[in-house]
């Protein structure tokens, strides 16, 4: 019997050894990944990069370079005029009385209650916006794609600081051997 408790003490030991050592290299490549000054000092070109490859994507630069380029090729966008209403219906809305501001005001949350309700119809006709809804929903997946690679590649730890770290906390772990409650008697 005494010799299956050895080789089952052997086994917990080597178990207990063996997360040990996974919690070094778990710890290591946390610290790893988030040293960023580090990473800035050995690889400034690759850390900018990534950051504002990331930060083009967080604050929407595909969608804007995007709305660039069709005001480029379609020209800007007519602003809307102060008043929605031709200049005859306005003269015979001003006929009407002292009312007219209310008149008006009427017409033109009906007209806008019109344009809201019909949005969809005018949409499925424009071709522009068709266009425009293709491209994005193609669009899509491949910026989240490239979103995703670049946080990735920002917040991976390279091989160097990884190194680092595993000896750093293994230097630690060693210095405090003797004050583990839970280390084995020997």
């Amino acid at each position: 019997m005494g010799a299956r408790t050895d080789a089952a003490r052997a086994e917990v030991l080597a178990a207990r050894e063996d997360v040990g050592e996974e919690l070094v290299r778990l710890e290591a490549a946390g610290r790893a990944a988030i040293d960023i000054p580090a990473r800035i000092r050995r690889e400034p070109a690759k850390v900018a990069g990534s950051a504002a490859g990331a930060a083009f994507l967080l604050l929407g630069g595909p969608k804007r370079v995007f709305r660039g380029v069709r005001r480029a090729v379609f020209g800007p966008e007519a602003e809307l005029p102060k008043s929605m209403l031709p200049p005859e219906i306005d003269k015979t809305l001003r006929k009407l009385g002292p009312d007219g501001e209310k008149v008006r005001g009427t017409l033109e949350r009906e007209f806008a209650k019109y344009l809201e309700e019909h949005k969809d119809e005018r949409e499925s006709r424009d071709p522009g916006v068709v266009a425009a809804l293709l491209l994005a929903n193609i669009a899509r997946p491949i910026t989240e794609r490239a979103g995703r690679r670049l946080a990735q590649e920002l917040f991976s730890p390279d091989r160097a600081s990884f190194q680092d770290a595993v000896g750093r906390i293994r230097a630690r772990r060693d210095a405090g051997k003797g004050t583990d409650p839970i280390a084995p008697k020997e």
